[in-house]
């Protein structure tokens, strides 16, 4: 079953499942799924699916390819080559163990080392394209390996390139290995997010030892149930379920004076906080547990974590029906209150928002 190779524990049975060790395998894989023409679904930490509970009907390739390389370039700073199937958390430990920074504000998010240039992963003030130099990925379309440097990969907020030529969640360039340039330094980047400088006692701007970021940013992460733990029932989800919002700046003077919002690369546009528009919409953390009166849905099963209204989880026995009645529901309540349409973040796979 599916739902034991994702972190919010929802899903069917595969049709076929293979397992992917070495590159090859991965690409033999989609080039004999490919001439049959069978439906293609990668997974390596699971961290970012709700998958159907009918299951899926193709080929599941599990991503387990592992290495991680360094290697010392001019001007203090080191190319850090890993494959695909590694753990992202590893990585960033890894990184900064070896004398290098500029992972470390990535800490403790859950999934693979490969998924992370999709999604452009980010929190506390960095994401992926910071510090992606290239990938090297399979073009399904061509049959040929390929290297897509960050320019190519034409990153965005949760955006990027190979995001957006994926179906499905089946992508049209398969991530094969990432290469990140990193400076030999054991100072932090600057600490850009305000939460975190106010943590650690900085002013925005300033650099501390990564290794220190590193460690406020777990514990943070962890206070909002987003380090995945078997035994906290908060981290039994695809963390943020919604992105936050990039608005029209003309939006912001139709929300109340203290909705927060944040500057974005176009001038014209800014960016709301999720949370704040679901929690404002009258969705408390732990939103469908009987402790909140009169909003028990999906029996109990799944509800806004208890910690952070971001994130919606799998109490114990829930389906993916269940997460997604807690999603729409949020969903509809903050387009009711503030005319906003949320986007989800995590991919659904053989379901859907809108009904």
């Amino acid at each position: 079953m599916l739902k034991n190779l994702t972190t919010t524990g929802v899903g069917g049975p595969a049709r076929h499942l293979v397992d992917a060790h070495h590159d090859q395998q991965l690409i033999s894989a989609l080039v004999e799924a490919d001439s049959q023409g069978v439906p293609v679904l990668p997974i390596a930490g699971g961290s970012n699916l709700v998958i159907s509970d009918e299951g899926f009907g193709g080929t599941v390739i599990r991503i387990a390819t592992k290495g991680i390389d360094i290697e010392e370039i001019s001007g203090n700073r080191a190319r850090l080559r890993v494959a695909a199937g590694e753990n992202w958390d590893a990585v960033v430990a890894h990184s900064l163990h070896a004398g290098l920074s500029g992972l470390e504000a990535l800490s403790g998010i859950p999934g693979s080392a490969g998924a992370t240039p999709v999604q452009n992963v980010g929190a506390y003030g960095a994401d992926i394209s910071q510090t992606l130099e290239s990938v090297l990925a399979f073009d399904r379309h061509t049959g040929q390996q390929v290297t897509l440097d960050n320019k190519q990969l034409d990153f965005a907020y949760r955006d990027s390139l190979i995001k957006r030529t994926s179906r499905e969640g089946s992508p049209r360039y398969m991530v094969l290995e990432a290469s990140f340039l990193l400076p030999m330094d054991e100072l932090s980047a600057p600490v850009r997010y305000a939460e975190l400088a106010l943590r650690l006692g900085v002013e925005t701007g300033q650099r501390v030892p990564a290794t220190q970021v590193r460690q406020m940013v777990l514990e943070l992460r962890r206070g909002k149930g987003m380090v995945y733990d078997p035994a906290d029932l908060d981290s039994h989800s695809t963390g943020s379920f919604f992105t936050n919002p990039i608005v029209e700046r003309g939006v912001v003077r139709s929300l109340p004076e203290n909705a927060p919002y944040y500057p974005v690369e176009d001038p014209q546009k800014v960016k709301l906080s999720a949370a704040w528009l679901i929690d404002q919409a009258g969705f408390c953390k732990g939103y469908g547990l009987e402790r909140t009166p009169g909003h028990l849905l999906a029996g109990g099963r799944a509800a806004l974590s208890t910690k952070h209204t971001l994130a919606i989880t799998n109490r114990g026995g829930a389906s993916a029906r269940d997460i997604l009645a807690i999603a729409r529901a949020v969903r509809r309540g903050v387009k009711e209150r503030f005319g906003i349409t949320l986007v989800n973040e995590p991919l659904l796979i053989g379901v859907q928002l809108e009904q």
